[in-house]
């Protein structure tokens, strides 16, 4: 072997070694509660037509899928992709932001959770539980794992973004029954909320009935672009609130970009997102060494 080549073959090792992710039931006795009946405009969004691989659907079972970093600093995230309650846009939201949060020391925690669930009275509720069961496997097994029980976040795009919001803010009681081998009562320690949105009554004017922002709300990045509908007033709001409980939190409103960019690279400042996260997540502290 030329030996000018083996920093490249080892990197070729590490690359193919981060490919294949540990994975996990979350509910291995069965999740709880029942999926919805299928509506007919749902049926419809299901049936694209083709295959497509940035598509998941039709989960009852969920799981994570764990992608340990080559280098880890001890932070963790559990990614929650978007997709509109219906399906998960699985690469551009999902395993290209684990390849990111790997290459910044983070062990990321891709969560498979329930869809469609868009039929449900609460839609949030079911993807909620298995993103807050996702969270305490990961303190369970934080020291398996490699991972600081109190540098846990929680990154959701979309409707990810609301899941996140309700785990991160929510505070009644759990809506399945606790399992203290295996739940954790803190939710996230942080979030990480790009283009979120579902948490304003139709006139954008003020929370939903049951959902507000708790004094003890984890820190949170949030990131949206200003042309994406009423998304930028959703996350300008949660922003609002969190100053006014003086909870560390940082927002980012770009001027272009739409809604669902994800990982994409398309040639906008919108796409400076994923380094802007890294740069608050290292003044916050998640990002030291162990």
């Amino acid at each position: 072997m030329k030996w000018h080549l083996l920093p490249v073959f080892l990197l070729a090792i590490l690359n193919l070694e981060a490919a294949e992710p540990l994975t996990f039931k979350l509910w291995p006795e069965g999740a709880p509660g029942r999926m919805p009946v299928i509506s007919e405009a749902t049926a419809k969004l299901l049936d694209s037509g083709k295959a497509n691989p940035n598509r998941v659907t039709n989960v009852s079972d969920p799981e994570i899928w764990v992608y340990k970093a080559a280098a880890p600093n001890g932070a963790a995230v559990v990614v929650a992709p978007g997709g509109g309650y219906f399906m998960m846009s699985w690469i551009h939201e999902g395993t290209q932001v684990c390849e990111w949060l790997n290459s910044i020391g983070v062990t990321a925690i891709l969560l498979k959770y329930r869809v469609p669930t868009r039929d449900d009275e609460r839609p949030y509720e079911k993807p909620t539980a298995d993103a807050l069961r996702a969270v305490g496997m990961a303190r369970h097994k934080a020291k398996e794992w490699g991972v600081d029980p109190a540098r846990i976040g929680l990154l959701g795009f979309s409707a990810g973004g609301n899941l996140l919001g309700h785990a991160a803010c929510d505070r009644g009681e759990r809506s399945y029954k606790v399992n203290p081998e295996v739940d954790d009562e803190r939710g996230p320690d942080f979030g990480v909320m790009i283009y979120g949105g579902g948490f304003l009554d139709k006139d954008l004017v003020k929370f939903k009935e049951g959902f507000s922002v708790p004094a003890d709300a984890p820190p949170m990045f949030f990131a949206v672009a200003h042309d994406d509908k009423t998304n930028a007033i959703e996350l300008a709001r949660l922003y609002l609130e969190y100053k006014r409980h003086n909870i560390p939190a940082e927002l980012h409103v770009f001027t272009q970009g739409g809604h669902g960019f994800g990982m994409r690279d398309n040639k906008q400042n919108i796409n400076l997102w994923p380094k802007r996260c890294e740069e608050w997540m290292q003044s916050m502290g998640y990002l030291n060494q162990n």
